[in-house]
Formats: C-alpha cells, sequence, structure tokens
C-alpha cells in the first residue's frame, strides 16, 4: 500500500456482477431515504458545529437544526417538541425509561418499587428489566396470547401499591402484533402509575398520536423509519405531574439534563427529516404495504401448505409477515434463501443459538419456532420484488421437503 493511500481505498470492491438479495426485513432496518441523506450531508463538512457552542454562528447554526428536526419529530408524534429528549437510539431510550423512572422513584417505605414488563417485550426492554431486579427491584413479566398480545386486564392484575412503571411495547418486532397500549394506559393512569411504551416498530410505520395515546414515556429510533443509525429519542411527558428520570449518563447535562453528550447533529438533522416524511407519507404507505404483505401471505399460501401465520391476523404492522414452514429445517431453510434478505427474528438476538423468547412466550413450539422467516416490507419493496420472493420461498421450501438443498 502506498503511504496516501488509505485501508478503504485498499479493500477491493465487490464485483458488480454479484446478484444483491431483495431487501425483505426492514423490521431490522430501513434503507435511509436518499432525501434524508440529502438534508445530513451539509451537517459533516459544512455546518459541522456543535449544537452546545453557544458563542458562535457554527453553534448557533447547529443548535437550530437541532431543534428544528425535534419540531418535526413532535409534529409526527403530535406532541410539543420541548418533550422529545435525543438518545443513540432505542436502546438507550428504553434503559434510560426503564432505569431511570426506577431510580427516580420517591420511596415512601422501605419496600422497592416494582416494575412490569411483557414477556415479549425487545431485549433492551427485558435485559435491563432482569438488571433491575438483581439490584433489588420487584419484577414482573407477564405472560402474552397466542398472537403475542399482552392483556390489559393482566396488566391491572398485576399491579400492586408499590408499582412504580410498566412497560409494554406498541408494535413487536417479531410478529408486528399491535397492543391495546391506550387501553393499558388508561389503567395505568387511573392507578396513578408511569407507563412506558417501546414504539420503534410502530412510529413512522402506523399512525401514532401521543395526545389520543396515554402513556408517560415513549422510545422511537430513526433507523426504523428511513432515518440513519446511532439516533433515537425518548419523550417524556412534562404536563401535570412532571415524569421523574434519573439520568443514565452524566457529563454535562445536554438534552434537559436527562441526557449528556455532544448531540450528533447530521444524525438529528436526518431524524427529523425521516419524521416529515413519514408524516407526509401515512397513512396512503401504511395501506399499500398492507397490500403487498397480503400479496405475498396469499402467494405462498396457494402454492404451498402446511403455512402458519405467527401473530395477530389483523391488529399487526402492515408491513410485517411471519410465517412458519411445516416440514422444513428451519437452519436449512434460511442458508438457502439467498434470493431475499429476510430474517428468523430480532436483528439484535441472530447471534443467539436459542429460539425467538417471543414466539416461546406464544406458546410455540421449538420446532416451528426455528422454521419460522420475518418478512418486512418497506417504503422501497416493489409489486415485482414481491412476485420473485414468493416464487424464491416456495422453491426453496419444496426443495428442503423434497430432501435436496
Amino acid at each position: 500500500m502506498s503511504s496516501d493511500e488509505t485501508p478503504l481505498q485498499a479493500r477491493p470492491k465487490s464485483p458488480e456482477t454479484v446478484q444483491r438479495p431483495i431487501y425483505l426485513d426492514n423490521h431490522a432496518t430501513t434503507r435511509v431515504d436518499p432525501r434524508v441523506v440529502a438534508a445530513m450531508l451539509p451537517f459533516f463538512d459544512q455546518q459541522f458545529g456543535n449544537a452546545a457552542s453557544v458563542n458562535h454562528a457554527y453553534g448557533w447554526e447547529a443548535a437550530r437544526a437541532v431543534e428544528e428536526a425535534r419540531a418535526r419529530i413532535g409534529e409526527l408524534l403530535n406532541c410539543p417538541p420541548e418533550v422529545i429528549i435525543f438518545t443513540s437510539g432505542g436502546t438507550e431510550s428504553n434503559n434510560l425509561a426503564l432505569k431511570g423512572a426506577l431510580r427516580a422513584a420517591p420511596r415512601a417505605t422501605s419496600q422497592p418499587g416494582h416494575l412490569i414488563v411483557s414477556a415479549a417485550e425487545h431485549r433492551s426492554v427485558l435485559d435491563p428489566a432482569r438488571r433491575l431486579q438483581r439490584q433489588g427491584i420487584e419484577l414482573t413479566i407477564l405472560d402474552v396470547d397466542g398472537a403475542g398480545m399482552v392483556d390489559p386486564a393482566a396488566v391491572e392484575g398485576a399491579l400492586r401499591p408499590n408499582t412504580v412503571l410498566v412497560s409494554v411495547m406498541l408494535a413487536n418486532n417479531e410478529v408486528g402484533t399491535i397492543n391495546p397500549v391506550a387501553q393499558i394506559g388508561r389503567i395505568c393512569k387511573a392507578h396513578r402509575v408511569l407507563l412506558h411504551c417501546d414504539a420503534v416498530q410502530a412510529v413512522g410505520r402506523i399512525p401514532v398520536d401521543i395526545a389520543q395515546l396515554p402513556v408517560d414515556l415513549m422510545t422511537i429510533s430513526a433507523h426504523k423509519l428511513y432515518g440513519p443509525k446511532g439516533v433515537g429519542a425518548l419523550y417524556v411527558r412534562r404536563g401535570g405531574s412532571p415524569v421523574r428520570l434519573e439520568p443514565i449518563l452524566d457529563g454535562g447535562g445536554h438534552e434537559r439534563r436527562l441526557r449528556s453528550g455532544t448531540l450528533p447533529v447530521p444524525m438529528i438533522v436526518g431524524f427529523g427529516a425521516a419524521a416529515a416524511l413519514a408524516r407526509d407519507a401515512l397513512p396512503a404507505e401504511a395501506t399499500r404495504l398492507a397490500t403487498l404483505r397480503d400479496r405475498l401471505w396469499n402467494g405462498l399460501g396457494a402454492a404451498l401448505d402446511g403455512l402458519a401465520l405467527n401473530g395477530h391476523p389483523t391488529a399487526r404492522l402492515p408491513g410485517n409477515l411471519h410465517v412458519s414452514f411445516d416440514g422444513v429445517n428451519g437452519e436449512l431453510l434460511m442458508t438457502n434463501l439467498t434470493g431475499i434478505a429476510v430474517s428468523s427474528g430480532s436483528a439484535c438476538t441472530s447471534a443467539d443459538p436459542e429460539p425467538s423468547h417471543v414466539l416461546r412466550a406464544m406458546g410455540i413450539s421449538e420446532s416451528r419456532s426455528r422454521a419460522s422467516v420475518r418478512f418486512g416490507l418497506g417504503r422501497f419493496t416493489t409489486e415485482s420484488e414481491i412476485d420473485v420472493a414468493i416464487r424464491h420461498v416456495c422453491d426453496i421450501v419444496g426443495r428442503l421437503r423434497a430432501g435436496q438443498r
């Protein structure tokens, strides 16, 4: 390598003739919309100031861009911009919500605080919940039904005098089931218990109106709605009795003293642009994706028997289809589906050899769980791609059932 050649330049390029698979894994991440990229680019090398630099125009410019993005996200959620706290993504937002609320809760007695979550939550909720339990917090993990849905009556039945927080996701990241969060929120409000909602998979895909949704904390992430990776937000209710959170990061008191750290201005600008695009696209985009999803399901069902739909048949994300294939080795199925980019579950646990904890919570057997595929349709998915995917899946499943590879 010459002295002026960077390692990146030295890396061999992929052959242009390689056919990339059709992307149907939009629950793991979405392609950044080209309009979002265009909005971000000036903030890397032209408007590159630190939003916390208050003494010169570079900082003022960056701070103004951050507040404009915050306002756009507020418009998407129908909430004032000042309740939006920027984080590094959904995982940090969930950790801040759970740990922050439990650690900040006043102690009227020596009794520890109590936390309620569902068994089908994302690992970024379940793992901090269990850590809090090891630190002395009481934890209740609620069962879900066969569709992965949380029963509001079960939430109410689990409440205790020392319950601080309930955390229930709006839409499941694996099977797409949409939970009755509004009903759960009314129950929590009546008992003066905080409700946190992981809405990462829902915001930008279905209408989410915080003015109509009685939640106190809500997690969202840019890269699930065609924005950049590395930035997310936590909605923190301010009206009435303000939500108290103890920060999990110290060092400067940025973001209303709830989340310290230099703000990634280009990513936040992209987040705002993605939110504005999502607001304009809904609900037409949701209708289009539901039509494509149904085309995929009907096409598979017309050619194959032994299929099972996982998740709620109607109360589900429009772009989600989670299917189990009887009589197929799950590992061989995923290995042979080279023509489409799909997953068998959450991207955050793809290295875990254990069956999906979500499907296990739904009562689905290990064998059926392992032979399941999550299809995630998105903004850039076309009808022709769905037709190709149907043929590819049917061909592979048919060959595997016949004992071929």
